[in-house]
């Protein structure tokens, strides 16, 4: 169960003759194990080192080819390359070729300047081409003001009892004028303009002439630079085709280089030795210290201990003094796509419980428990399939293909033991569908549709197949997953406490407090809370023989409400005063959480209450059409059932992602998870698109 755990940690510190300055370096970048605490430069008789000589040139080849990058998408091999190839493209193909996109680049730049400026004369000539006016007309006079724009209501400005001259055209169904007036009359002709709804049009300077001529040469330009810039951007795309790995290649390459040429600025140096200092993982403590002992004279790994009851807080909380060292995960082969899931979070602190490892067991539960629908799971497994198989080196893709993969066998299996399957019940009461046939790969069933059903204690009521969206007396389980769903939700925080009471007890809070008691008091008094609750829920809401609960259920509940008083003020610090109304705030607040697993129920139902929708309204009518020969509307049945089925797929997919990580994000983990652990970044590579030399 190490997993449940992240790696421990120790401090390295390590010094050599300044002439081993590069080795070193070279060493760690092979190593890829210490995570660098670079140096302040506080230390007298040290200062930052330099960067290398040929940094400066690897910086601005490396800046080029990230210029490059922004520009195209660049593509990822199937498989690392060797540096030797990579290399050779550095040297020969490749700048040449960077150039010429960086040129394209320009260019284009250049054309969607000129057309965002061409629309806009375009927009312009569109309105005032209606007035029938040349351009200079409509502005540039002495003595008389010019008013040219759009306006809502005309009629007012025929009845001006002053000279003007009013033009006026509806282009586009948009009332458009230009009305001259004397400048003397130019403040009551504006107060009428803005009473009718006027928006006045800047006049383009740089026109002149016939706007419907003008308009014609702007059109014919634009279409030029449309066709210039089709051309440019297939350009792009043949040359991404062709250089797109390439580059990604490239790009790492001189990353790596670059990496290792400024590598010296994180360490401290003197005149004559250098220092290093940095976190490693204990598990391969001993290969680093092997490797460094060629250029290091010191070398020390000291396992990192947490001081009483600083609680692995030391990221960001500054009233402990304690440096915290980053946090590495175990290496993961089935769980690892969790991982996902947790730095979405934040990783936890440093000696905290690792969750990866059960959401690996629960995120597909709840996501199937949504779902559930076998038509459904084997789409989301295939198209998790489908992106791994398309992954090549990128490992983001790799995890997310694997992530669908386990949520869609979840949904298979709920899917399964639901007995559904694209909508359908396969075992239909009453009504017959497709899906029946699936009914093979059950055992025989009684006049239920179940293979057995069973109560246990609680109103637990278990069956195989369990009918969820059935309402028929006797027959459906809908009420019973409801009770589940919610004694999922008080287990699955229970278990949050759990966690957190072992956190505590080991490695204390941020307030400085540790121990069993401490434990008790954070996190014991919500268990005991829990436990009250419910059981006088269960004597209030249940049967008449489960009323003798709700007394001592009381009882327990109002002694934890006590003790969550004394927690607030002893280990929160909240004056007594405040803890008198807030603890129970914040007892009563434990309801809902509890009561938020019910969406494990409501989500699934109203997402199969689409797929069947469909089936009922489309699927139905195109089996009749195709019974009677009516072959015509088959097509469009089909396509719209289809469509319905693929939306119930992708809202089933969407929606219970959201509410799966709500339970695990905000539910569960707020019980007890502190995420302010700093991700483990050793120095150093790892072959993704190119090989390690």
């Amino acid at each position: 169960m190490s997993q449940i755990h992240t790696q421990q940690m120790g401090r390295l510190v390590a010094a050599g003759s300044k002439d081993k300055i590069d080795d070193v370096i070279d060493c760690l970048a092979n190593l890829n194990a210490l995570h660098f605490i670079e140096y302040d430069g506080l230390e007298e008789g040290f200062n930052l080192g330099s960067p290398k000589d040929d940094a400066e040139t690897v910086g601005r080849r490396l800046n080029k080819l990230r210029s490059a990058a922004s520009i195209v998408e660049g593509r990822s091999p199937k498989k690392p390359v060797p540096v030797k190839k990579v290399r050779s493209e550095l040297d020969t193909s490749l700048p040449n070729a960077v150039e010429t996109l960086l040129e394209k680049s320009t260019k284009l730049d250049s054309i969607d300047n000129q057309i965002s400026s061409l629309t806009e004369d375009k927009i312009f000539l569109e309105i005032i081409s209606s007035l029938g006016l040349e351009v200079e007309l409509l502005s540039g006079y002495d003595n008389i003001s010019s008013f040219v724009g759009t306006i809502i209501d005309l009629e007012p400005l025929k009845n001006i009892d002053y000279h003007n001259l009013l033009f006026t055209g509806f282009p586009n169904k948009v009332n458009v004028i230009a009305l001259f007036v004397k400048n003397s009359d130019s403040g009551k002709t504006q107060s009428l303009l803005n009473s009718c709804g006027f928006q006045a049009i800047s006049i383009q300077e740089n026109l002149q002439g016939n706007p419907l001529d003008l308009l014609s040469e702007v059109v014919e330009k634009l279409n030029v630079l449309y066709s210039e810039k089709s051309s440019i951007e297939n350009d792009l795309e043949i040359w991404n085709n062709e250089f797109g790995e390439s580059l990604t290649c490239g790009l790492e390459l001189l990353e790596r280089e670059h990496d290792i040429l400024t590598a010296p600025v994180k360490i401290a140096v003197s005149d004559h030795a250098f220092f290093i200092d940095g976190w490693v993982e204990l598990s391969r403590s001993e290969e680093v210290k092997q490797a460094l002992s060629q250029c290091c004279i010191f070398i020390d790994i000291t396992p990192f201990k947490i001081k009483a009851g600083e609680g692995g807080h030391g990221h960001s909380d500054h009233s402990h003094n304690q440096e915290m060292p980053p946090i590495a995960y175990h290496n993961r082969n089935f769980s690892k796509p969790m991982e996902l899931l947790t730095d979405a979070v934040g990783r936890p602190a440093y000696g905290r419980i690792d969750p990866t490892l059960f959401m690996f067991v629960t995120y597909p539960i709840f996501f199937g428990m949504m779902l559930g629908d076998m038509a459904y799971g084997l789409i989301t497994i295939s198209l998790g399939a489908f992106i791994m198989g398309r992954a090549g080196t990128n490992d983001l893709m790799s995890l997310g293909g694997k992530f669908l993969v386990y949520i869609g066998l979840g949904t298979l299996a709920f899917g399964y033991l639901y007995a559904e399957f694209a909508g359908w019940e396969i075992f239909p009461h009453g009504h017959s569908n497709p899906a029946e046939a699936l009914s093979i790969l059950y055992p025989p069933v009684d006049s239920h549709g179940s293979v057995w059903h069973d109560s246990y204690p609680f109103g637990i009521e278990l069956a195989y197949p369990f009918h969820r969206v059935t309402l028929v007396e006797d027959y459906g389980n809908l009420e019973h997953l409801v009770i589940l769903t919610i004694y999922l939700g008080l287990i699955h925080i229970l278990f949050g406490r759990l966690i957190g009471f072992r956190d505590v007890m080991f490695y204390g809070t941020d307030h400085g407090h540790i121990g069993i008691a401490a434990a008790f008091f954070e996190h014991g008094v919500w268990i005991i809370l829990l436990v009250g609750g419910f059981l006088f829920s269960y004597g209030f809401l249940g049967p008449s023989e489960a009323k003798y609960m709700m007394l001592p259920g009381m009882l327990i509940a109002i002694s934890a409400v006590i003790m969550l008083i004394w927690t607030l003020f002893n280990y929160h610090g909240i004056p007594f005063s405040i803890s008198l109304i807030l603890a129970p705030i914040e007892a009563i607040g434990m309801m809902p959480s509890v009561i938020s697993y019910v969406r494990l129920f409501a989500v699934g139902v109203v997402g199969v209450k689409i797929a069947e929708t469909g089936n009922v309204k489309l699927f139905e009518p195109m089996a009749h059409a195709i019974e009677h020969s009516e072959f015509l509307v088959v097509p469009f049945l089909l396509v719209g059932w289809l469509s319905v089925q693929f939306f119930a797929w992708g809202l089933g997919v969407f929606s219970p992602n959201i509410h799966a990580a709500r339970l695990h994000f905000v539910e569960w983990m707020r019980q007890y998870y502190d995420s302010s652990g700093e991700e483990f970044t050793p120095f150093g590579f790892r072959a993704r698109h190119v090989e390690v030399e």
